[in-house]
């Protein structure tokens, strides 16, 4: 297991540490990351692991704060005050699926608790109707998330799956790119990430193995075309955030110092 100290020590070796900040400052696409990466660490190690990384902008995707774990407002907002205490900014709230109008309410509630302006997840028929007047109302926006899952249809697994939903919604609705579930799904990330372009409002960066598994590797090496993937939001200039992602069990922290490092030199 790696402690703190030893992982401070390890991103000090690998330069990240002192070079994070200019990086970060130059950077034309926003480097953060998706929590749930640290799902195996408590949120106060969390934090000090998004520190030494020099990370100022999270999608909120642990899974005890998702609705179906029925989470309570006080965990949002001790949450919420760790972060503003270390200039950490939450920029997004992943919900999960939303099922009926008590999830949306909670969703805008949690979200507006944690400080966001994008909600991520995912629903169908009429609750995206619902969603759409209810987030408008909120001045709030929405990313429908791309996932894989095995032997299973899941609603949204195309970009044009994602489209297809939006066609007849707001400019609130948008789309959350998850660039490994397209990979896993058999979709070509970048071509999804140009076709998602008008709609896209922040993006799962993320690296898997192979089509048709959904095992996580370090970005660049796997068959998401990440470098291709950068290549095209750089081309639409995008402004929103790209969220590390990387699902494994275990000690992560030395993978998450280079998933961030190789971000961030494409960034």
């Amino acid at each position: 297991m790696t402690t703190r100290r030893s992982f401070v020590k390890f991103a000090a070796v690998t330069g990240l540490v002192s070079t994070a900040a200019p990086l970060f400052a130059l950077s034309r696409l926003n480097i953060g990351i998706g929590t749930y990466s640290y799902h195996g660490l408590s949120v106060d190690d969390m934090i000090i692991q998004l520190n030494a990384l020099h990370i100022r902008e999270i999608e909120m995707s642990r899974g005890e704060f998702m609705l179906m774990n029925h989470p309570q407002d006080q965990l949002f907002r001790t949450t919420r005050e760790k972060l503003d205490r270390t200039g950490i900014r939450c920029v997004s709230y992943y919900s999960a699926t939303l099922k009926d109008d008590q999830d949306i309410e909670n969703a805008v509630r949690f979200a507006k608790l944690l400080g966001c302006s994008n909600i991520t997840g995912d629903a169908t028929g009429s609750m995206l109707n619902r969603i759409d007047q209810r987030l408008t109302q909120e001045g709030l926006t929405f990313g429908i998330h791309n996932h894989f899952f095995p032997n299973v249809k899941f609603a949204y697994e195309s970009p044009e799956d994602v489209l297809n939903a939006l066609s007849t919604l707001s400019p609130t609705m948008g789309a959350t790119a998850d660039t490994g579930h397209f990979a896993s799904c058999g979709y070509d990330p970048a071509d999804a990430i140009r076709k998602l372009a008008p709609r896209l409002r922040m993006v799962h960066l993320k690296d898997v193995r192979a089509k048709g598994g959904e095992v996580n590797v370090l970005l660049g090496t796997g068959a998401a075309r990440i470098p291709e993937v950068m290549q095209e939001l750089h081309r639409q200039n995008f402004r929103g955030l790209l969220a590390v992602e990387y699902e494994k069990e275990g000690d992560v922290d030395q993978d998450m110092v280079q998933e961030i490092t190789f971000a961030r030199k494409l960034a």
